[in-house]
């Protein structure tokens, strides 16, 4: 399914009420926001999927508004990250601060290659690693990336310039001790 198809199954839900064409487009996005979400709430799989339910409700009820400029998976990526956004932001307790995050990784004193993609991760603010999960993990490109967060593609390539340059100076720092 390509663009064309979004855009055929998003008509017939708008202009014929099909809940069966939103259901596709739900099913062939669910594992991308599943997954996006997953590593944005730190592998929470349980809070994320909250997230992802909540998403595709706030899709459907907004449907209207989707004026198919961009892809249907860059509005449903922003969508997403304003429902982690806005959780992240009224709920901190939610997640553990990233200082402290980062401060447990650096006092382990494991060595590098047993770490995992969830750990470095969480040295990350969450707008670094939105960007870098879009662009690492989902290949979407600057521009899209861009798209998806309502900021400026120069914004994209700092957050990502400021993530390798944080996860370098963990290995650097790991190799010291």
């Amino acid at each position: 399914m390509n663009n064309a198809d979004d855009l055929t199954l998003i008509g017939k839900v708008l202009i014929l009420g099909d809940k069966r064409a939103f259901d596709t487009l739900t099913l062939k996005y669910q594992g991308f926001v599943r997954r996006f979400l997953r590593n944005l709430c730190e592998g929470d799989t349980i809070f994320a999927d909250d997230l992802a339910q909540e998403t595709f409700i706030k899709a459907y009820l907004n449907l209207q508004q989707f004026k198919g400029i961009a892809n249907f998976s860059t509005w449903l990526t922003r969508i997403a990250y304003n429902t982690f956004y806005d959780y992240q932001r009224n709920k901190k307790d939610v997640f553990e601060p990233i200082e402290s995050a980062a401060l447990e990784i650096s006092q382990t004193h494991t060595p590098m290659e047993n770490y995992d993609f969830e750990q470095l991760l969480k040295t990350l603010n969450p707008q670094e690693r939105a960007v870098v999960l879009l662009f690492y993990m989902e290949d979407f490109p600057i521009k899209k990336i861009a798209k998806s967060m309502h900021i400026p593609t120069g914004t994209v390539k700092s957050l990502l310039f400021r993530s390798k340059k944080k996860i370098k100076n963990i290995f650097e720092n790991e190799t010291k001790i």
